[in-house]
């Protein structure tokens, strides 16, 4: 009888730290066992305005790989990476996306897309199974498994909201994060912030909206997990638009949300919007 021969040991998982929950959860869900994904900007919390902690530079002398999702989303990542030290391989997740361009400016949220998303999922995979090309080829099925679930809720939303009037598909929300998700299903979104929450609209800025509102009929007014909601509040109270459930912009609820991670934010906002929507 041969000697049986020991089996190899499974490999050290990739140390990757993404920038955002909402990477972090697609890298997870990409990688399996392949990877550890820390994020530096956690659920409910706005990376607009984030500031790094020395146990982020920590974090990333730890890295191998660092996801970001560019498109000048996190204005405080150059200087952390720089201040870091880092010898991780720094991965851009929008790569490839073609830009909306707003004030002068990209828009960064692509994520909002569903076929973004999918630009996404393939950077993510490729910067993956690089790194880890012995579990490549799991790696690979694994992207592509959750590519199959993005279409298909990708085609359940663009039926929904092809069912509802286009007139109807107005609304407000605190920040300019949805302009993709708009540009995908037809909806118009208002919003008394730019790009950024990280501003206070003045009251001629907010006097105007409530005389838009009133103006074009817009039926609902929806709060943002990230921002204050008595502006909108505020909205709703003078121009009589009902308030609709919470949107998730630039990151997932907790575990235990409606968004706990990409596609079930995507899944709720779709739920909510179109349900507000219905006239």
């Amino acid at each position: 009888m041969g000697v049986a021969q020991a089996a190899e040991p499974a490999p050290r998982p990739l140390q990757v730290v993404a920038s955002f929950s909402i990477l972090g959860d697609m890298a997870r869900e990409i990688a399996g066992d392949a990877a550890q994904v820390t994020t530096l900007v956690g659920p409910d919390s706005d990376a607009h305005v984030y500031e790094p902690s020395p146990a982020d530079a920590k974090r990333l002398v730890s890295a191998e790989l660092v996801l970001v999702n560019g498109l000048g989303f996190e204005g405080w990542m150059e200087r952390l990476v720089r201040s870091s030290a880092t010898q991780a391989r720094v991965v851009t997740a929008s790569q490839g996306v073609m830009p909306r361009r707003l004030d002068g400016a990209d828009d960064p949220h692509a994520w909002q897309s569903l076929a973004h998303a999918k630009r996404y999922v393939e950077n993510i995979r490729a910067a993956l199974a690089h790194a880890r090309p012995m579990q490549a080829a799991t790696i690979d099925a694994r992207a592509a498994a959750y590519r199959l679930r993005i279409d298909a809720l990708e085609a359940a939303s663009q039926a929904r909201f092809a069912a509802l009037p286009a007139e109807q598909r107005r609304v407000i929300t605190t920040h300019d994060a949805f302009g993709y998700f708009g540009q995908a299903y037809g909806v118009q979104f208002i919003a008394p912030l730019g790009v950024s929450a990280d501003s206070e609209p003045s009251a001629r800025d907010v006097a105007k909206i409530i005389t838009q509102v009133k103006r074009q009929k817009i039926p609902a007014v929806f709060m943002e997990n990230i921002s204050d909601p008595r502006m909108m509040q505020q909205i709703a109270r003078e121009t009589g638009a009902k308030i609709g459930g919470t949107l998730y912009s630039d990151a997932l609820s907790g575990a235990g949300g409606p968004a706990g991670n990409y596609l079930d934010m995507m899944r709720s906002n779709v739920r909510e919007l179109a349900k507000a929507l219905v006239p």
